[in-house]
């Protein structure tokens, strides 16, 4: 009986460390610092995956690890025969967070699916104008002129008219800028004359709480107890800022972080072999590519833009970055796993002399200086930027241009490439919904280089007038022949240098369990723990 006492602390301590072990956070090291939390404001994958993936959710989403749609805040969904029409019925009872800032006093219903989308849709919204970029992917996707209204017939259920059917609207409805707000909140911080705060401290219902940023440091959140999905294993997630992914894979051996995010490729056999590691990796719907300002004196000139094609060394570029066998030379600007990848495009073979005539051409001096903006950073279609930047400098110098490289930080290098203000944009883009026009509407229409996502700036009418009816086309096949037509465009007038489709690879310890990597680069770590 004496033994009693003895044997409850024993207990109590045992279940106080118990606790405690549950209790460590799940670290990541990311790459970058995301641009905010506002996510329609931006299309960078690094601040989808600190808003979208942890903060929001949207209608519906794609199962974890693949492209198919699945219900998310809306349960079921029915669409009209013409394919004009989308009713959504949302699933009840799902909560908003509860934070020091804010206090919902109700859970989500119809009001903050139609906050969320008039917001960017209607000019008269009280939100509308409050951002300073503007909604860069629902502009540049077209969706003020698609969507009619839209309108709530109960709490909830909630109606899309469109103005023309558009057969990628489902698969668009789960990409990030999708994400549903609280119009409660939104409410509070219009009346408070706080809609700054929007953007810094962010209410959404999904699986993590925001709890603080410190710039170029780290994101840190709490799970979500209410997650309708059930509360996240990890007790908390720490998004841990690394730009150099040689810091990134050091953490992770040392046990600072349990995930790292976009190991360099050379890399992976070193992590592979070592017993304490572990390695997901996909082929991923990316590319890196460099876009040519058609805008800019010289570049305007397309025969300047096929001289500087012919001069780069696709495979040794791809074969230095990524090492053989982690990446597809480009060609197209998107991977050939999607339809209407056009197999009659090819690279130019590599011809300094020719591409020295085309410039004298075109009138361009020897010597004429280019500028070219890069990231400090390495990520999935770029794993090292500087020597990338450098590589392509030494292959220009061979037919007389001069590439002055800029290096930069990822948010500022987007800010200034969306105006206009480089010849040359060393970038990539991670495929969002398994869709060709998430690739060629987002970074290559008319109406994208009026948001600025297309760096190219290229607008080129009949390459627009065939990705505009391949959307409405709802048969594979004919959408299909609609982009081989529109990729042979592209590839006339050269907008861009495509330069690789690379696999993507997450590094791990090997006692993480859960985690889903995704063909569309996303990182959601609502079910990843480490055991």
């Amino acid at each position: 009986m004496k033994s009693l006492p003895l044997q409850a602390a024993l207990t109590a301590l045992l279940l106080s460390a118990a606790a405690s072990l549950s209790a460590k956070p799940l670290v990541v090291c990311t790459e970058a610092s995301p641009e905010g939390f506002d996510i329609v404001q931006y299309t960078t994958a690094v601040t989808a995956d600190a808003s979208a993936e942890t903060i929001f959710n949207r209608l519906v989403d794609f199962k974890p690890g693949t492209t198919e749609i699945q219900p998310a805040l809306a349960e079921r969904w029915e669409i009209s025969a013409d394919g004009m029409t989308y009713t959504f019925h949302l699933r009840e009872g799902v909560k908003f967070h509860t934070t020091a800032y804010f206090t919902p006093t109700r859970p989500l219903n119809a009001d903050d699916v139609l906050w969320s989308f008039r917001r960017q849709l209607d000019p008269n919204h009280p939100w509308h104008n409050k951002t300073s970029i503007g909604f860069p992917y629902f502009e540049s996707m077209g969706f003020k002129a698609l969507i009619k209204s839209v309108e709530k017939t109960d709490d909830h259920t909630v109606v899309f008219t469109l103005n023309r059917p558009e057969a990628p609207f489902l698969p668009d409805l789960a990409m990030a800028f999708t994400s549903i707000y609280s119009a409660e909140y939104g409410d509070q911080l219009l009346k408070a004359g706080q809609t700054a705060a929007l953007n810094s401290k962010p209410i959404g219902t999904g699986p993590f709480i925001f709890q603080r940023y410190n710039k170029d440091a780290q994101v840190r959140y709490k799970a979500n107890p209410d997650y309708f999905r059930g509360k996240p294993p990890a007790d908390a997630l720490i998004f841990a800022i690394a730009t150099d992914n040689n810091v990134r894979l050091q953490k992770l051996k040392a046990n600072e972080c349990q995930v790292a995010l976009y190991p360099k490729p050379d890399d992976i056999d070193s992590i592979k072999a070592d017993p304490t590691l572990k390695v997901a990796e996909m082929e991923a719907l990316t590319t890196g590519y460099i876009s040519l300002n058609t805008e800019h004196k010289y570049l305007s000139d397309v025969r300047v833009r096929k001289a500087i094609n012919i001069a780069f060394d696709r495979q040794t570029h791809v074969d230095q970055l990524f090492g053989k066998g982690n990446a597809l030379v480009a060609i197209n600007p998107y991977p050939p796993t999607l339809m209407g990848y056009n197999t009659s495009n090819r690279n130019p073979p590599r011809d300094l002399d020719k591409a020295r005539g085309l410039l004298k051409q075109a009138g361009v001096p020897p010597g004429t200086v280019l500028t070219l903006f890069t990231r400090n950073g390495g990520g999935p279609t770029n794993p090292n930027p500087r020597l990338s930047a450098e590589m392509f400098q030494a292959d220009l110098a061979r037919i007389g241009l001069k590439v002055d490289i800029r290096i930069m930080e990822w948010a500022e290098m987007l800010r200034r490439a969306k105006k206009g203000e480089a010849d040359m944009v060393s970038t990539g883009w991670a495929g969002d919904n398994g869709d060709p026009d998430n690739f060629l509407t987002p970074l290559l229409s008319c109406d994208a280089v009026k948001s600025g996502e297309n760096y190219a700036r290229w607008c080129n009418q009949t390459f627009q007038a065939l990705i505009d009816k391949a959307r409405t086309v709802s048969d594979t096949d004919e959408r299909a022949a609609l982009y081989v037509k529109a990729l042979a465009v592209y590839d006339e007038d050269q907008p861009w240098i495509s330069m690789a489709h690379p696999k993507m690879f997450t590094a791990m310890r090997n006692n993480v369990e859960g985690y889903h990597i995704n063909p569309l680069t996303n990182n959601n770590f609502a079910t990843t723990q480490v055991k």
